[in-house]
């Protein structure tokens, strides 16, 4: 007996069906991502890339910053196991919908805190509260992305930050080290490779990350996410290919950040060696 194919069945659409191309398109062509430059899919494309590089990375320094601190002085105040923890657990069981809302709620202009500024008077009318959500600054979707990434990163890091403390970091305290220097020297050198680890995996779900800019960055550039899924779902199928260029070049960075990782963290870890 022979076996068929889709070739043998639908000749006419077999190489789309393989190769996943949309229709018209029947191998792989560099036009696409040329005219991510050249044509008038610059302001769109370009603009968007670059504002979602952005806000990744100001999203997952400042988590990556803010959660270390929290972590360190969990371990210095000896609260790594107590109710403090159970509380930092909480905004990483919430959804993006439900923190979407949560930010509207809250740093709109006619949100919660403005009106708490415009009763103390600090303004004199809600309209005059700093605008951060819809702007091209991304500031309320990078307010977002902290309500997840600063608890995560501190619950990542806890359990060998606290580790490294009690006992290389209390050896150096014991041997004449101030707790500033230990943990500057000794602790957080040591905890680096699960601060990386953090790092990679928030920055990845940021650069990648859909809900949060769609509901709270601005009308235009899209970030690079959004672009894709509304060129992926015109109902013109040409525009096909510039959603899958656009997911291309998310996965592309994303997989040169994971390669940034991995030789960073094996240059730290022979160093660390090294010293020791």
């Amino acid at each position: 007996s022979m076996r068929v194919g889709p070739a043998q069945l639908w000749p006419d659409v077999a190489p789309q069906w393989i190769l996943n191309l949309p229709a018209g398109f029947e191998e792989f062509c560099y036009d696409v991502y040329k005219s991510f430059i050249f044509d008038n899919r610059y302001e769109m494309y370009v603009r968007g890339l670059g504002n979602t590089l952005l806000l990744t990375l100001m999203a997952t320094l400042m988590g990556i910053v803010l959660g270390v601190v929290i972590a360190a002085a969990l371990v210095t105040l000896r609260r790594q196991n107590s109710a403090a923890l159970q509380i930092i657990r909480l905004p990483i069981l919430v959804p993006h919908m439900v923190v979407a809302v949560f930010v509207v709620t809250l740093f709109s202009q006619t949100g919660l805190l403005s009106r708490l500024c415009c009763t103390a008077g600090l303004i004199s009318n809600p309209a005059q509260f700093p605008q951060l959500l819809y702007t091209e600054s991304f500031a309320g979707v990078i307010l977002a992305y902290l309500w997840k990434e600063i608890p995560f990163v501190a619950y990542f890091v806890l359990a060998l930050m606290a580790s490294v403390k009690d006992t290389l970091g209390q050896a150096a305290e014991n041997l004449g080290a101030s707790p500033l220097r230990s943990f500057f020297h000794v602790t957080l050198p040591l905890t680096m490779p699960a601060v990386l680890n953090a790092y990679l995996i928030i920055f990845i779900f940021a650069f990648g990350g859909y809900e949060l800019p769609a509901l709270l960055g601005p009308t235009l550039p899209k970030a690079l996410p959004i672009r894709a899924y509304l060129e992926f779902s015109s109902p013109d199928l040409l525009h096909r290919p510039y959603a899958m260029a656009a997911n291309a070049v998310i996965l592309m960075i994303s997989c040169a950040m994971a390669l940034l990782y991995f030789l960073f963290t094996r240059r730290l870890v022979k160093k660390l060696g090294g010293e020791r």
